[in-house]
């Protein structure tokens, strides 16, 4: 596919993935990075221990690790989403925040839809809706691994304004169908991009399938990975960039009848 021209007011957006170690099955690990500036290395993904044991893996909001993204995200004037375990008393919930650039907080989500046992066995289920919060003159939304299969998250994120969808994500292998078919399709059906970012390699006994992608509204890939450890970088140009025939009219043109 030809490369686009980069508009004035494009943002820049990457995906990066890693190996560390242990894991517990399809949480959100990878960072997703928006700036408009050079990238910096990510740190080490933040990673959740096995359910029903206490685990200095998981920890509370304004903790080391949310202080340490935010130094980040200052030192190197980046935006940054990362995937983490949320402790609040009792309850863990398999979360990612927003920063900004400043290090202040964006937005901060709590995953609804648990994969399997396990993580149902780990993790709270989130009860608000996915956030949309503005950064760079656009509106992003964040989704976390699992959710992105739902097309009825990513259609209730862009009905709300979002024009990009990043997802920190774990998914196995034998899952990759799900950044194949389903993170282009949910790109294309909104008009929205969709950036996915995949752990890769082996925690555990479990083989995590990489395949990150930064999908456009057209369902094409403006980058994409294999199964080793990549930082992908993409333009994110405007829609008006993209001929109009290229773009899904389903946002406008669904119909449900006897429904809202």
């Amino acid at each position: 596919m030809p490369r686009r021209s980069r508009p004035a007011s494009a943002v820049r957006s990457s995906a990066a993935r890693r190996v560390s170690g242990p894991g517990s099955g399809r949480r959100s690990r990878p960072f997703s990075r928006v700036r408009p500036d050079p990238a910096s290395r990510p740190s080490p993904a933040l990673r959740a221990g096995p359910g029903g044991r206490a685990s200095p893996r998981r920890q509370p909001r304004g903790g080391p690790w949310e202080t340490a993204a935010a130094g980040l995200a200052r030192a190197h004037g980046i935006a940054l989403v990362f995937g983490w375990a949320e402790r609040d008393g009792a309850d863990v919930w398999n979360a990612a925040t927003a920063l900004g650039p400043e290090g202040t907080v964006l937005a901060h989500y709590r995953k609804i839809q648990l994969f399997g046992e396990m993580e149902r066995a780990s993790f709270r289920a989130g009860e608000d809706l996915p956030p949309v919060f503005e950064l760079g003159g656009r509106r992003f939304g964040l989704l976390i691994c699992y959710d992105i299969e739902f097309p009825e998250h990513a259609r209730g994120l862009a009905r709300r304004g979002a024009q990009a969808i990043l997802v920190p994500t774990a998914n196995p292998s034998g899952y990759e169908h799900v950044q194949r078919l389903l993170v282009p399709a949910r790109a294309c059906e909104n008009g929205v991009f969709v950036a996915y970012a995949n752990y890769c390699g082996t925690d555990q006994g479990l083989r995590f399938g990489g395949g990150s992608v930064i999908a456009g509204p057209d369902g094409a890939a403006l980058a994409s990975s294999g199964t080793a450890p990549a930082l992908l970088i993409a333009d994110l140009p405007e829609l008006s960039a993209y001929p109009g025939e290229m773009l899904s009219a389903q946002l406008a043109d669904l119909r449900l009848p006897g429904g809202d």
